[in-house]
């Protein structure tokens, strides 16, 4: 059998288990490059390239939010829905402690531990997306109602503009 021609993360472990399909996209990652970066590298629209953003609220409990890469999350409307005082972005560290994944390379599939996953409800309207598959230059193309097959999705309209 011959050896695939991307990375074999966890993320991609779990869509195999999950028998979702999936369609590999490598590109040469740059630091600070975000969504419109890969966006740009694979040809595709910001807005069909969603983002893993790991937050937490006031009290540290970390939670993952779906987002299209041209938009932003309104962290005081995911608050209000989550019941928390506050949510804020988790610190690098953190987020990979609690992700298993290194920032830049974070996916909601296979994380070390279980962790809520609100995703923008827009998403599932697109005809596609592209999400990471668990390594820096590395996006899957699935079709959004597989989220639902993979993860405990919770839907929420948190999306602003990012200009």
């Amino acid at each position: 059998m011959a050896k695939p021609d991307y990375p074999v993360t966890t993320a991609i472990r779990v869509l195999r288990d999950k028998k979702i399909d999936f369609q590999p996209h490598v590109y040469a990652y740059e630091e600070q490059g975000g969504t419109s970066l890969s966006a740009s590298a694979l040809n595709v629209p910001e807005h069909e390239v969603v983002k893993t953003l790991v937050m937490q609220t006031e009290e540290k409990k970390p939670l993952l939010v779906l987002m299209h890469g041209d938009r932003e999350v309104s962290t005081k409307q995911l608050a209000r829905i989550t019941g928390a005082k506050r949510v804020e972005p988790c610190d690098e560290a953190t987020g990979q402690r609690h992700t298993g994944y290194q920032f830049g390379g974070t996916s909601p599939f296979g994380t070390r531990h279980p962790l809520p996953v609100y995703a923008e409800r827009s998403i599932f309207a697109l005809p596609r997306i592209f999400i990471n598959g668990g390594k820096r230059g590395f996006l899957v193309e699935i079709r959004p109602a597989d989220l639902r097959k993979a993860l405990e999705v919770i839907e929420v309209e948190v999306a602003i503009s990012s200009t």
